[in-house]
């Protein structure tokens, strides 16, 4: 039986991914190091410092470990400025709708997203009240493909990590829900992960609730 679904956030619920790619490439190039969009693919679903180290492979010195936390708190900033603009207007299509039917259903709902901005993201979609638990990258010390954060969202929301369905949609966050022991449904680009459970391109071209309610009629 599913009982809850814990969905990642940004490229689930909201796409933040061009906030991130300017952000990032204000810091490289700032810093002298070359930075594509190929490059920043290689983010997704990856950590704040993890992804530093990965933009910081084209520089042409090493850094210390001070200069990279000084280097994170500056993209931070950034990205935190870029996603003041975000509203309602920015949830991606199926989600709102897939969300507020699980919950319908009785089917409890959580955010695992490996980012610290979780919270403020979701403040300015007007939808915290729609989770009844938010795990980020506040309350975790290692990020996906590690498991930390889903099992923290499973544990927050008292339900056994088998009984909870994991929405993705970066492979990192895929390996992280089957390190979690979870079953997950892959989007996007991680519709194509052999792991996944199932897949789709988005929520809106999938129909989550039912799947779910068919799901648990066969366990039944």
């Amino acid at each position: 039986m599913i009982q809850a679904v814990i969905f990642d956030l940004d490229g689930v619920i909201v796409s933040t991914d061009e906030c991130h790619y300017q952000a990032w490439r204000a810091l490289a190039e700032r810093e002298g190091i070359p930075f594509s969009r190929q490059d920043n693919e290689r983010l997704r679903g990856v950590s704040r410092m993890e992804s530093l180290d990965i933009v910081l492979e084209k520089a042409d010195r090493a850094y210390t470990d001070h200069e990279k936390q000084s280097l994170a708190a500056y993209k931070n900033d950034l990205y935190v400025a870029l996603i003041e603009s975000i509203s309602a207007n920015d949830l991606l299509p199926g989600a709102y709708n897939a969300v507020t039917k699980l919950r319908g259903m009785g089917i409890k709902t959580a955010i695992g997203s490996s980012s610290k901005n979780a919270p403020k993201i979701l403040e300015r979609l007007g939808i915290t009240e729609l989770f009844d638990a938010i795990a980020d990258g506040n309350g975790i010390k290692r990020s996906k493909p590690d498991p930390d954060v889903f099992l923290l969202a499973a544990d927050m929301l008292g339900v056994a990590p088998t009984q909870c369905l994991v929405v993705e949609d970066a492979e990192a966050g895929v390996e992280a829900a089957l390190n979690a022991g979870m079953p997950c449904l892959g989007l996007g680009a991680a519709r194509r992960h052999p792991g996944a459970a199932i897949s789709a391109d988005s929520l809106a071209d999938f129909d989550l609730p039912a799947w779910v309610a068919a799901q648990n009629a066969d366990e039944v």
